[in-house]
């Protein structure tokens, strides 16, 4: 599973907005020049997101865009969410009754997919943007990851 540059991007964005706003509305060509974004793809994805009711929009000079919410109640999972990003791992329509294999049944790793999915959701909707810009995301994962690559390292001839 890969999560597309619209989620990875709104993810980005939202992270830049957090850490620059101090209460100040944050200008997107500001985020655009920071993050290496294109300005028209976040004109874009910013109207999901205010449509989403993540982000407030001031006009005028000095304009941009605010969070709606604190940094610590905004969660990754509802930023890629408002950008239609699909958090799922099987080939199948959620919600369909109908598998994706060609007689529409259910291929044999179906579940684990489909489970994979419900973990990257439940992971997604326990981070949030503060975490993000507070870098507190790695936990064990990250040290189970060293441990096995010092053991490849060790076992390599």
């Amino acid at each position: 599973m890969k999560l597309s540059t619209k989620g990875r991007y709104a993810v980005m964005a939202m992270a830049d907005l957090a850490s620059h706003g101090s209460g100040k509305p944050v200008s997107l060509a500001g985020i655009a020049e920071r993050q290496g974004i294109s300005l028209s793809y976040l004109e874009q994805l910013f109207g999901k997101l205010r449509k989403g009711g993540l982000v407030k929009s001031v006009r005028g000079p000095g304009g941009g865009y605010l969070l709606s919410h604190a940094a610590d109640q905004t969660r990754i999972s509802d930023i890629i969410l408002a950008v239609d990003e699909p958090i799922k791992a099987t080939r199948c329509q959620p919600g369909s009754p109908f598998g994706c294999r060609i007689d529409k049944g259910r291929c044999l790793t179906h579940d684990l997919w489909e489970e994979l999915g419900n973990q990257i959701y439940l992971f997604l909707s326990s981070v949030t943007l503060d975490d993000v810009c507070r870098r507190r995301v790695l936990g064990t994962s990250g040290l189970m990851l060293g441990a096995i690559d010092r053991r490849q390292v060790a076992s390599a001839p």
